[in-house]
């Protein structure tokens, strides 16, 4: 419990309340939103409630109703298994056939456990070697990690229910999954793209504030026909939100490289660090950490 009250104020969620989820054995933390459409078939359930943003569940969960069945992906913190399930219902009376983990943290992968042990779960081979030293996927747990890896790219299912999975390289950890949606023109982008202020940077799993710019360019790049974002904790977006988030971070590096350069500590750069001039809409909540992470591979 210590660890996800700590990753929420981490996340900047609030507080929350705990209520148990009945005959699962698990707890839920707030409140789950209700499932809304972003396109046709694919459905999200938002990280909070968009009348109280302190109502913290996890990252944003995709849901993609397939030919076969139902795609999710992130699974919120532990304890939503149950309740995402029933939020599906809601839909379709299809069954869960596979869950994609965008990355390790337990605001992502915590409510695995709460799904039937057929179903497949897919990550980055990145994120299942972070995900593997994780308590909460230890011992009879660990059948709860990803069952299927990829190094690059890979592909899931054919035609309108294609789901195409990509890795550019380390950003927010060292296994951050781009999950694209084809024949909707729609990514989900997990952490990668979090929110719009400076990125959380997970360097004891392989994040990089330094190569995230970079990796972002290549997630740009190598992207095509795509006009939708739903992104990690965020309401969703359009393409050129991720375009200017890219632009961001490359601002962001550039400036704290010249401060270190000029003899500055991590904590005047931050001071003297101000981005939301020119990127509106932007906050600074999260900068002074941000710097700080990359004063840390900066120093190394």
């Amino acid at each position: 419990m210590r660890r996800l009250i700590g990753l929420c104020a981490l996340l900047g969620a609030g507080a929350f309340s705990v209520a148990v989820v009945g005959g699962q054995g698990q707890t839920a933390q707030a409140p789950l939103p209700d499932l809304v459409k972003v396109k046709d078939n694919l459905y999200m359930i938002a990280a909070s409630s968009p009348a109280d943003r302190s109502t913290f569940t996890g990252g944003n969960t995709g849901v993609f109703i397939t030919a076969n069945g139902v795609v999710v992906v992130d699974t919120k913190l532990a304890g939503y298994g149950r309740l995402i399930l029933d939020r599906i219902r809601a839909v379709t009376d299809k069954p869960v056939t596979t869950i994609i983990n965008t990355h390790t943290h337990g605001d992502h992968t915590g409510s695995n456990e709460g799904f039937p042990a057929t179903v497949e779960i897919v990550a980055h081979e990145n994120t299942k070697s972070n995900m593997e030293r994780m308590d909460a996927f230890k011992g009879d747990k660990a059948k709860f990690l990803p069952k299927r890896t990829y190094k690059d790219t890979l592909s899931l299912f054919s035609g309108k229910d294609r789901v195409d999975l990509y890795y550019f390289g380390p950003g927010h950890t060292s296994g951050d999954t781009f999950v694209v949606y084809p024949a909707l023109r729609v990514v989900q982008t997990g952490d990668m793209f979090p929110w719009k202020d400076a990125p959380f940077l997970d360097r004891a799993n392989g994040g990089s504030g330094l190569e995230l710019p970079g990796t972002l360019k290549k997630a740009l790049a190598g992207i095509k026909n795509v006009d939708t974002v739903v992104p990690g904790h965020s309401p969703v977006m359009a393409w050129k939100d991720l375009e200017e988030f890219q632009r961001f971070n490359a601002d962001l590096v550039a400036a704290v490289r010249e401060a270190f350069a000029g003899g500055k500590s991590a904590d005047a750069a931050a001071a003297s660090i101000n981005l939301t001039d020119k990127y509106k809409g932007y906050k600074s909540e999260r900068v002074k950490a941000a710097v700080e992470s990359i004063y840390g591979e900066l120093k190394k």
